[in-house]
């Protein structure tokens, strides 16, 4: 019989609100915050291609924890870490393995790590290797008997437990179970420190699960101090517990299903946490012990379900609470939730930890998808646990490690992209959390306002400690936001739609700028050369309310110059007759000379253009462009743009530039003469983008200086697309080097 729980901890949800409102105001609490970021492509050996794909998945520490070593599938080795100081970690070597390795521990100096080398799905093979750290080399070779991907080691060191997942392949009669061979628990006890190959004992999990009992597909295994392994089966929704010392099933029963409520259920490019579903299965990835008698499973679901939750669960199989929709909540209110994955399996948590830190036994789940891990306390037996906070992790959390003798948290992430994949450091201490750095308030309905994606930012034009921001294309729907950055972290207050006819409107909005009236001029990016469905460069005037009263288009001598690289910024100065409005264009366009970027201006009561040239600073990084992406008006004629690159990292190019158009007369559309602004430096961004102690994000695309005089930055995360989902919002001041 299959378990639902029908309990909905609308209590937890509450707590997780009031947690982040404002989050600084927490006292002197323990927080965990990140003090390091180390790329895996750093550890890659010497004559292999570092732009190659490097990835850090599962990861372990030395018993000291002054060493780390995690998996990396990609480069089919394991990597070393130094983090003898954890803020200053250190490419400590790299060792190749036979194959994909999938999981590693180590044991009084030696690293073992389980490796998969299947070239095909139904002959499954693999083997478990020792590395000696001293010598940094391979000294013994288990042959297993399947495909293993989790490892662990009993208490006392006297055994490894391997899980042989013989995974299916999802590309077979759409993925369908079963698929033989069935995998298995192997244990190898240890013998003079290191596995005994000799020893391996397969433990017979077929005839268990409900679900596909000819085909278990054990996962992710984790040992307690009494010896009792606990064993997800991901895609049979079951859970198995072993007695390691005696090699036995000892209890076995389903992870059981859920109901969920106020969740996106749709992949339409709209956050809308308003549907309801029945009976989704758990489908459990990692599991952790809480103590003797209860675990912490990740419920990612990879078959037919995923539930979206983490639940605690004790060894009589009765689950003591299940999270519900608190970590998609979660992720919409810090803006990282994945709206594209909403049709699958949302915020997709697969990780799980448990460290005793003090007298704090704290739970740490990794949302995959949404790229957060979440911490809360653990309140004992048949309570729910408390929520602490949220940390922003590279892009795919994989491996979650506590190491609470040294205070600290490390995070594997595994999706290696623009942003390379690293391990995160994270220190407990009484300092403030520093993440998030923006989050909403909730909805009428109780779900908390959906954002992402911040593209262009305007000040109050009366009060200060308020900004207006636009979302862009990165969902289906355009809207505004009013964000109040008296709180901390700032607070996403109201959502305004953009409508158009009444109805929803959809916009590239790259750009905002609020009006003398309260009205609004969006600027929206055009695309000619995209081939399903080129779209235009707008000029958008909208209401106060939202709703679309006109769309000006540039003309046509102009529009047939744009390429995709278009609309990235808009401002205004004066007001009534005298309004002029001022787009700022991301790089060249057909008529530019290369290195130059149109300022476009645009009086309203005329209606007539006017064309000034901007001068991009250059990039030698491969691929690499620079482009404009604010401009924000600071005076009558005084103007600070964003001018950065496309890249990530402490290298990268991310600025503030003011230029004067005072004497300056716009050319005419078609001139052949275009006036050229003279800038300056205001501010390097990279040094508060390098703050909070990540990779350096890319998208800068916010500027504004409020009615009080103090300037905001923010990055746009792509809508949690392709990202890892983290916005910084950044408090720069007064910026006394502007006229």
């Amino acid at each position: 019989m299959k378990r639902v729980s029908t309990f909905i901890p609308a209590a937890l949800a509450i707590a997780c609100a009031q947690a982040f409102l404002p989050v600084h105001a927490q006292g002197q609490a323990e927080n965990f915050n990140r003090i390091a970021t180390f790329e895996a492509f750093r550890n890659v050996p010497a004559g292999r291609t570092v732009s190659k794909k490097s990835v850090a998945e599962i990861v372990a520490a030395s018993e000291d924890g002054r060493l780390l070593a995690y998996t990396d599938g990609e480069q089919q080795g394991i990597g070393l870490i130094d983090i003898t100081n954890p803020a200053s970690p250190q490419p400590a070597g790299f060792i190749p393995v036979d194959g994909e390795p999938t999981s590693v521990v180590i044991l009084r100096g030696k690293i073992m790590a389980a490796v998969d080398a299947s070239k095909l799905f139904y002959q499954p093979e693999g083997h478990l290797v020792t590395i000696d750290i001293a010598t940094r080399k391979v000294i013994e070779k288990c042959n297993l008997q399947g495909q293993p991907d989790s490892v662990a080691l009993d208490k006392m060191g006297r055994n490894i437990v391997v899980v042989l997942e013989n995974q299916r392949d999802e590309a077979l009669n759409k993925g369908a179970l079963p698929q033989l061979p069935a995998g298995n628990v192997t244990i190898l006890p240890i013998k003079n420190g290191v596995p005994d190959c000799t020893g391996a004992h397969p433990i017979n999990l077929t005839g268990l699960a409900e679900i596909a009992p000819t085909d278990p597909e054990p996962e992710f295994v984790k040992v307690n101090a009494k010896g009792m392994a606990v064993v997800s089966l991901q895609e049979n929704n079951h859970l198995v517990l072993i007695d390691v010392a005696k090699r036995q099933v000892v209890r076995h029963f389903s992870a059981g299903s859920v109901n969920l409520k106020q969740v996106d259920l749709k992949r339409d490019g709209v956050i809308n946490p308003s549907q309801s579903i029945t009976g989704v299965l758990r489908e459990p990835d990692a599991v952790a012990w809480l103590d003797d008698s209860r675990f912490v499973t990740a419920n990612e679901g990879d078959y037919k379900g995923g539930s979206r939750s983490f639940s605690i669960i004790n060894i009589d199989g009765k689950v003591e609470f299940d999270s519900g929709a608190v970590l998609d909540h979660l992720a919409i209110r810090l803006g990282h939730y994945p709206e594209r994955r909403s049709g699958a399996k949302g915020n997709e948590p697969e990780s799980a930890e448990v460290g005793v830190f003090g007298k704090d036994r704290l739970i740490f789940i990794g949302s995959e998808r949404s790229s957060l891990i979440s911490v809360w306390l653990d309140m004992g037996p048949g309570k729910e646990p408390k929520f602490l906070q949220a940390l922003p992790a590279g892009a795919g959390p994989e491996g979650l490690l506590a190491i609470p003798q040294r205070n600290l948290l490390v995070v594997a992430s595994e999706t290696d992209g623009a942003a390379r994949a690293s391990v995160s450091i994270y220190q407990r201490s009484n300092a403030p959390a520093n993440y998030p750095t923006m989050v909403s308030k909730d909805t009428p309905a109780g779900t908390p306002i959906a954002w992402g994606a911040i593209s262009g930012t305007s000040a109050d034009i009366q009060q200060p400690g308020r900004l207006w921001a636009v979302t862009d294309s990165a969902y289906s729907t355009t809207r505004i936001l009013q964000i109040d950055v008296n709180a901390s972290p700032a607070l996403i207050t109201n959502e305004i739609t953009v409508t158009k006819g009444g109805k929803p409107a959809s916009f590239d909005a790259e750009g905002i700028a609020q009006r003398a009236d309260g009205s609004f001029w969006i600027a929206s990016e055009g695309d000619p050369a995209k081939k399903d469905a080129p779209t235009k460069n707008l000029l958008l005037r909208v209401s106060a309310q939202g709703e679309v009263e006109e769309e000006i288009e540039l003309p046509a001598a102009l529009a047939s110059q744009a390429v995709r690289f278009g609309f990235e910024g808009v401002t205004r100065t004066g007001a009534g007759a005298d309004e002029v409005v001022w787009i700022a264009v991301q790089r060249e366009w057909k008529n530019d000379p290369q290195g130059f970027a149109k300022i476009l201006r645009y009086q309203p009561a005329n209606k007539t253009w006017g064309v000034l040239h901007y001068p991009l600073d250059k990039t030698t990084a491969a691929g690499g462009w620079v482009g404009l992406s604010e401009i924000t008006a600071v005076g009558p004629n005084e103007f600070v743009v964003i001018e950065r690159d496309n890249q990530f990292g402490d290298k990268s190019l991310k600025t503030l530039r003011a230029f004067s158009v005072a004497g300056l007369v716009p050319a005419a559309v078609g001139a052949s003469q275009v006036p050229v602004v003279s800038k300056r430096l205001v501010r390097d961004l990279v040094p508060e983008l390098q703050k909070p102690r990540g990779i350096v994000l890319d998208k800068v695309e916010s500027f504004a200086v409020d009615a009080a005089g103090n300037a905001f930055a923010i990055t746009d995360n792509d809508g949690v697309d392709g990202t890892n989902g983290e916005t910084q919002f950044l408090r720069l001041g007064r910026l006394p080097n502007l006229r």
